[in-house]
């Protein structure tokens, strides 16, 4: 047989055997789940000192009939990792919320389904057992509503509820772990909701160089990260007035002067309110310096640019808040910091203190699929 037929056929033979093998995003081909013994503990820890303030308490917002236990807690580590929650196999929440970058990704926006890009950055997932509202335009009333909604969007995980049962139910270990978390083995899409709920609640940062600075009165702090301590708290950036309480947000979204017009038309979206637009959630600042890019569509790649834009490159529009005018009025004029380049760096070098790396990497939030 001469080379070249012979080279031919087997091209041939290697196309047809290489369309028959079980694609990548299939139920055949996920990695087997491997889960602890004995279970890990997702109870909520002591938050410390820095959470000490009445402000946060106020806020906390995990429900009475869905509090955080182990096994909800477990169940619902698996489900954010798990790619039967996408049509097509590929796609988990965790695709978007990264544990190493404090549960985001380092994309201006995400990838979903089909390669198709998200409208808006992913949001960092620490410590939102002190947020109700959910989404940087706050149309999810509760973190149980919100982690339903990703799992049915076309561009995300493009699967539906009524899809998404009998395919958990399928499976050999699914009814086990919700019978643990709920007293039966029923899987139903409310209880996807609150074990997945459940266990983003329990990711909480205490560990961070600041929790710590709050126990010695920052002895542990060099002079750069003091200096720009006293920056963040002394009401002439106005950085506290917006990032508030040990937790360093506010749950609740306001206008500040990225763009006019705007692209984006942020809460007005969900509230008609004229009022309302330009405005997005404020978000933490703990662990600001892995969760980057910033703002709801990440336009800002370093933590330099986003100081920039409030030294100096706030937008004046109608319904500019306040707290970033020279008059405090809404609509007022861009306040201009004037920061030094040292003044700045300073920042940047408290801001760092706000990282709890131990997030990072700590097996109880890990992917629990053999990978």
């Amino acid at each position: 047989m001469p080379k070249t037929l012979a080279f031919l056929i087997l091209i041939v033979l290697w196309a047809i055997t290489g369309c028959t093998k079980e694609p990548s995003g299939s139920e055949q081909s996920l990695p087997a789940l491997t889960l602890p013994l004995p279970a890990y503990d997702y109870s909520y820890p002591d938050m410390g000192l820095a959470y000490a303030n009445p402000g946060i308490q106020f806020f906390e917002a995990t429900p009475e009939d869905n509090p955080v236990t182990n096994a909800g807690a477990a169940l619902g580590r698996v489900l954010f990792y798990d790619t039967r929650l996408s049509s097509n196999y590929t796609i988990s929440c965790a695709h978007c919320h990264e544990q190493s970058k404090s549960f985001t990704v380092s994309e201006a926006t995400s990838r979903g389904l089909h390669g198709q890009r998200t409208h808006r950055n992913a949001s960092h997932l620490i410590n939102l057992r002190y947020n109700r509202r959910q989404f940087w335009d706050l149309r999810a009333s509760t973190l149980e509503e919100q982690v339903l909604m990703p799992i049915a969007d076309p561009i995300e995980m493009g699967l539906s509820l009524d899809e998404l049962i009998p395919r958990l139910e399928s499976t050999a270990f699914y009814p086990t772990l919700f019978e643990d978390a709920f007293g039966t083995s029923e899987i139903n899409a409310d209880r996807v909701a609150r074990a997945l709920a459940q266990f983003i609640r329990s990711i909480v940062s205490t560990q961070s160089k600041y929790d710590i600075g709050v126990t010695n009165d920052f002895a542990n702090y060099s002079a750069e990260e003091l200096a720009g301590k006293a920056l963040f708290f002394n009401n002439i950036t106005r950085c506290n007035q917006c990032h508030m309480t040990g937790n360093f947000y506010t749950p609740q979204a306001m206008n500040n002067g990225l763009e006019y017009p705007h692209q984006d038309l942020g809460l007005y979206a969900v509230t008609g309110n004229e009022a309302d637009k330009g405005k997005f959630k404020v978000p933490s600042l703990r662990n600001v310096t892995v969760s980057g890019p910033y703002m709801h569509d990440g336009r800002f790649e370093t933590l330099l640019d986003v100081i920039n834009h409030y030294d100096h490159g706030v937008v004046a529009q109608p319904y500019l808040d306040d707290r970033v005018t020279q008059e405090l009025t809404v609509g007022g004029t861009p306040y201009q910091l004037g920061l030094s380049e040292i003044d700045k760096q300073a920042l940047i070098a408290f801001l760092a203190t706000l990282t709890d790396s131990t997030l990072l990497s700590a097996p109880r939030f890990s992917n629990p699929f053999a990978h």
